[in-house]
C-alpha cells in the first residue's frame, strides 16, 4: 500500500508546484466544494494523515489549526514533517497491523472501531477525493491542472 502514497505525495508535490504560480489571494480564496480553498485542502489532507497515523502509532496527534498556516511554504513544510512519519509507521507495517482495530471514542461518548487496513486505505482515497476538488477549481480558473493520472506516473 505504501506505494499509493508515494503516488499521493509525488501528486501533493506537483499540486504546492503548481501552487506557486497563482497569487496568495488566488491561493486562499473560498470556493464552493471541498475545504473552501486552494490552501485550506492541501492542509486538510496532511492533517487527516497525521491524525490518523498518530491515533494508530498510539502517539500523540499533532492538534494543528489552519489559522496558524498562513503560507504555501509552511503547509509544504508540515506536509514534509507529517510524511517522514507516515513513511516510518508504513515501512514497519506487517500483515498483522491489517485487522489490528483503532479505537475512535466520539464527542457523543460512543465508540466507533476500524481495522488499521481499513484506515490506511481511507486516507489513500480521501486524498485522492480532494486532489479531484482541486482539479475543478484550477479549470474554473482557466489554468490545466496537475494530471494526476497513476498510469503515466513513476512514483516508486
Amino acid at each position: 500500500m505504501i506505494d499509493l502514497f508515494y503516488y499521493n505525495w509525488q501528486v501533493r508535490d506537483d499540486w504546492f508546484q503548481w501552487c506557486e504560480n497563482i497569487s496568495h489571494e488566488e491561493l486562499t480564496f473560498m470556493r464552493n466544494g471541498g475545504m473552501g480553498s486552494f490552501l485550506k485542502t492541501l492542509f486538510h489532507v496532511i492533517d487527516c494523515e497525521q491524525l490518523w497515523i498518530h491515533q494508530m502509532q498510539g502517539t500523540s496527534v499533532l492538534k494543528k489549526e489552519f489559522n496558524s498556516f498562513s503560507t504555501l511554504e509552511e503547509v509544504s513544510e508540515f506536509s514534509q514533517s507529517t510524511r517522514m512519519i507516515t513513511k516510518n509507521f508504513l515501512m514497519n507495517w506487517n500483515k498483522e497491523q491489517e485487522d489490528k482495530l483503532l479505537y475512535i471514542t466520539r464527542k457523543d461518548g460512543s465508540v466507533l472501531s476500524f481495522p488499521y487496513g481499513k484506515v490506511i486505505r481511507h486516507l489513500i482515497s480521501h486524498e485522492i477525493h480532494h486532489i479531484g476538488q482541486l482539479s475543478i477549481w484550477s479549470r474554473e480558473l482557466g489554468l490545466k491542472p496537475v494530471n494526476s493520472d497513476l498510469i503515466i506516473r513513476e512514483y516508486i
